[in-house]
């Protein structure tokens, strides 16, 4: 008797992904804002990566300075502002029905109290801001939500692997995420792990590896969902 070889599912297959990619910026006044040093380029290799596993994706993504043949597709909404990305992640949550969300983008953690309507002169010679913290908008997700699967990310420079592992599964148990990203720099060198169930996996030392591997992992979790 022939044992029968178990076809592998792909569990991503018509699947609808949204992504969130990118810097986000708080204005200070009409001209300046505070911005932060990402790239958007672990989100847009996450999109190509889901579509060649046939899922439907949606990318909101914030102020790139890189060339991909998703920037300007329909696929893509930009934004610039917390603001902006804050209300057009709600709206995509209310519009359309995801399983999976990959919130990879680099959200403002702080914001100025108050905006100034106009430019503020130059000149200056001291000029002080004061911050507040802005709301965190992964923790919204699953509220909004509760049925589609969460993927977060933590960044946290030069930081050992023990402790980006504490910080995921504390990020995980915050906001609900059944998976979570936890990656550093250090010694100018990329560093990220995948934490999944508590288990801590890589690390994979280029994004574009680590996009290789995560989104067989969301894959594989959804198969295991759906059997």
């Amino acid at each position: 008797m022939t044992a029968k070889i178990k076809k592998r599912t792909n569990g991503l297959k018509d699947k609808k992904v949204l992504i969130t990619a990118g810097p986000t910026w708080v204005p200070i006044d009409d001209v300046r804002v505070i911005s932060n040093t990402a790239t958007g380029e672990t989100g847009l290799l996450l999109a190509e990566e889901v579509k060649k596993m046939g899922a439907s994706v949606r990318l909101l993504l914030g102020p790139s300075l890189l060339e991909s043949r998703l920037v300007n597709s329909k696929y893509t909404e930009s934004f610039k502002f917390f603001s902006d990305l804050r209300e057009k992640l709600s709206r995509e949550l209310v519009r359309r029905k995801y399983d999976v969300v990959i919130h990879s983008a680099a959200v403002s953690d702080y914001q100025p109290r108050h905006a100034h309507r106009r430019k503020i002169p130059s000149g200056r010679k001291n000029l002080a801001l004061k911050l507040a913290a802005t709301p965190k908008i992964i923790d919204s997700i699953k509220k909004q939500d509760p049925a589609l699967m969460l993927v977060g990310f933590k960044f946290e420079p030069q930081t050992a692997a023990k402790e980006l592992h504490k910080e995921a599964v504390h990020l995980a148990e915050r906001c609900g995420a059944e998976i979570v990203v936890a990656n550093t720099i250090r010694n100018n060198l990329y560093e990220a792990y995948i934490v999944k169930e508590g288990k801590l996996s890589g690390p994979f030392c280029s994004k574009r590896n680590l996009a290789v591997h995560l989104v067989r992992c969301i894959a594989e979790r959804l198969s295991k969902n759906a059997a």
